[in-house]
């Protein structure tokens, strides 16, 4: 799709979500590790585990989407060659098509042999949620002369360890356009401008039903949770209304 049209991917975290982005024509479908965040409560996604990752990727499989559904390796599931390959086999065996962990030239060895396994990879360099704590927050990368260098040999890493995408998150806009320009694998921006050849979003999000909160690169549609929350007010109104007419008919 690189270069034909732009690749739009959401997250998927069950079944009915699966089923219904499928049913959209989304092409990609992430099992993300989001989940811990958006559907498990924790404050970011460094306590998710595979047991998470394994029970919701089932879940959305079962929809059986005509999309390509990749799952993301938590935290701690990718830190030698030898754990990367089984937990990732652990999510195929669950039903993804594809995997995703974060880093570039840092996990390399695990990329090349991932994809030595014939399970396709999907990179994620860039802000990489998982280092969040060591990393003191969110923020844009690539600002600073060594972050751009940093950030291009990640590129350049996972091109040439198999990668069949990358999602750049937190992307300075002109360092995400020029990636997307001199690889040829397609760039997934979340985050990092609208030069990228695809977009991802947290599907929460972008129905403005993510608890607590909505990142600023993020326009949601507010409409969505406001019908919701009409729809649970007019079902309870339902049956109070007939609760009052059966005791005034008592």
């Amino acid at each position: 799709m690189k270069g034909c049209k732009p690749i739009a991917a959401l997250t998927a975290y069950d079944y009915p979500m699966a089923r219904m982005l499928d049913e959209c024509g989304v092409p990609l479908l992430l099992v993300g590790d989001s989940l811990g965040m958006v559907v498990l409560g924790l404050p970011d996604t460094t306590g998710v585990k595979m047991a998470d990752m394994e029970h919701h990727t089932r879940a959305a499989a079962r929809a059986q989407p005509n999309a390509l559904l990749a799952a993301d390796l938590p935290k701690g599931s990718y830190g030698n060659v030898e754990t990367a390959v089984a937990n990732a086999r652990r999510l195929v065996d669950a039903g993804a098509e594809a995997v995703k962990a974060e880093g570039g030239l840092s996990i390399r060895p695990q990329i090349e042999a991932i994809v030595a396994e014939g399970i396709p990879f999907l990179g994620h360099i860039g802000m990489l949620p998982q280092n969040v704590h060591v990393e003191g927050g969110y923020r844009v990368k690539g600002k600073t002369d060594d972050e751009l260098e940093g950030i291009i040999r990640d590129a350049e890493a996972l091109v040439e360890a198999g990668a069949f995408s990358v999602v750049l998150e937190l992307v300075a806009p002109a360092v995400a356009a020029r990636i997307t320009r001199e690889i040829p694998i397609p760039t997934i921006g979340i985050g990092s401008g609208t030069d990228c050849d695809g977009q991802i979003l947290v599907t929460t999000d972008l129905w403005a039903t993510s608890p607590d909160y909505i990142p600023r690169h993020v326009q949601p549609n507010m409409q969505v949770p406001i019908e919701m929350r009409q729809a649970v007010g007019d079902w309870m109104k339902s049956f109070k209304t007939i609760e009052t007419q059966e005791l005034k008919r008592d």
